[in-house]
């Protein structure tokens, strides 16, 4: 007999049906009742074992975290909290776990510290939190897939391994196949790099921006979503070194159709997972709920994660402007009692803080502001017509959320030949560096548009999960690359 998901049989199948289902022993109770969860859902399966009919050996390898396969059939559950549970007619060990070694792990039934589950990441997917979170992230890929593809994008592959900088900080990650003992040097005592494997620097990619304008302006419209790389030494609860990005890039678009996308964007996943991962997301709200409790007052999310996402999913986006937002911060009452740790002055970048308050306090929906000033915004973004002298800006945008501040950045790119060249001049970017880049405005330049969404920092969002280590298998961060 074919195994049955217990996901399938808790919500498909039919009392009296005899079925075969397999998984991993969350707990046996007084050698009757066997709670076995298979991932497929939150929920475990109760098996009921009428222990005199089975050898006392064979019972004593039920253990938890052990690996079994049960064969029965389903009854009425005669508890409180299913519908359904198994009375088991034949047991098969699949995998034994050692009960001292359980008592080590995460696996052990009982409250472990974020921190510790960490530690134990091979483990943790074992744990109800992690299964639903890592359901979610998966739930969150596919729905933004389906989007793109339902709306006639292509997906993209950009390199992982490139020349470029596409934002120019300069924290990547260098790729070589040189033996860092013996290096190879020119005459001035720098490294000679025409003995390495691609004959120049290369790195690891930080952001597939720059390729995917070079697709959209020939297939129209593409995104890309891979793994990107910042050799940034930052310990915060936002920053990790291995990331995901999901990058969208369409030709003849403008900043208003880039708004417009990012908004729909945004919703479609919200809604995607509120249809589809109620359970995930009803245990991981009242989680939330609990763990709110034990922060001061003014440290509590203000809504629930269910609000928030509903909170998206029903609110049109407000508009602002730079200009307009900074405005707003510097009359608001929370501005002149000192509110703020960090000021607000026209030409500096806005602190989550900010961001936060005009999604929560001022607008009391999500957030987009546009038209940043220059001075703090990436070289390929358009610069505005029309600026004030010392006030120039750019057609950038960033979509501000309840509880984490920034979630989506983009712009219109500068499609203008001469403009670009300008701008790379002011950033010191050697036009030699890239040519291929400004070789498209010499062919057929259109206005085009798009926007990064950084996945964790998604999954954060519609997980509640506060440190991003906590929606990334295994996190990659200064000091560590375990696992």
């Amino acid at each position: 007999m074919k195994r049955t998901k217990i996901v399938d049989v808790l919500t498909n199948t039919a009392i009296g049906t005899e079925v075969v289902v397999k998984g991993w022993v969350r707990a046996f109770r007084s050698n009757r009742f066997i709670q076995l969860n298979d991932g497929s859902t939150i929920h475990s399966l109760q098996a009921v074992v009428d222990f005199e009919k089975f050898d006392e050996a064979l019972l004593k390898k039920i253990t938890t975290a052990a690996a079994v396969g049960l064969t029965g059939q389903l009854i009425a559950s005669q508890g409180a909290g299913q519908a359904v549970e198994l009375q088991v007619n034949a047991i098969e060990i699949i995998g034994e776990a050692n009960p001292d070694d359980v008592q080590k792990t995460v696996m052990q039934p009982k409250k472990h510290s974020l921190e510790f589950l960490r530690e134990q990441a091979h483990l943790r997917f074992r744990t109800n939190v992690f299964g639903a979170v890592f359901r979610i992230r998966h739930g969150v890929a596919y729905s933004i897939h389906k989007f793109f593809n339902d709306k006639g994008f292509y997906y993209l592959h950009t390199p992982i391994i490139t020349a470029s900088d596409a934002e120019g900080a300069g924290e990547m990650f260098h790729v070589t196949n040189l033996d860092l003992n013996k290096l190879p040097k020119n005459e001035d005592g720098s490294i000679n790099f025409n003995e390495d494997f691609f004959e120049r620097p290369v790195n690891l990619t930080v952001s597939g921006q720059l390729e995917a304008e070079l697709g959209a302006l020939a297939l129209g419209q593409v995104y890309t979503f891979g793994p990107t790389f910042r050799a940034e030494n930052s310990n915060t609860s936002r920053h990790l070194a291995e990331f995901w990005m999901i990058e969208p890039e369409v030709a003849f678009n403008d900043l208003n159709d880039n708004m417009d996308l990012a908004e729909e964007m945004l919703k479609y996943i919200c809604r995607y997972v509120v249809d589809n991962f109620a359970d995930d997301l009803a245990f991981l709200n009242e989680r939330e709920l609990k763990e709110e409790q034990s922060k001061p007052a003014n440290e509590r999310n203000e809504m629930s994660l269910i609000d928030r996402l509903n909170f998206v999913i029903n609110n049109d986006f407000k508009r602002i402007t730079y200009t307009e937002a900074v405005d707003i911060l510097m009359n608001s009452n929370h501005y002149k009692k000192k509110k703020f740790k960090y000021d607000v002055n026209w030409g500096t970048d806005l602190q989550s803080e900010h961001e936060r308050y005009l999604v929560e306090k001022e607008f009391k929906r999500p957030v987009i502001i546009t038209n940043y000033p220059a001075s703090f915004k990436a070289f390929y973004m358009r610069r505005d017509d029309n600026c004030e002298v010392g006030k120039e800006t750019v057609a950038a945008m960033d979509i501000l959320f309840p509880g984490i501040g920034e979630m989506v950045g983009g712009s219109q790119r500068e499609e203008r030949l001469d403009v670009l060249k300008e701008k790379c001049a002011a950033f010191g970017i050697h036009e030699e560096d890239l040519w291929w880049y400004l070789d498209t405005r010499k062919f057929g330049s259109v206005p085009h548009a798009g926007f990064g969404l950084g996945f964790e920092r998604m999954v954060m969002f519609v997980t509640g999960m506060s440190n991003i280590r906590d929606v990334i298998p295994f996190p990659r961060t200064p000091g560590n690359a375990e696992f």
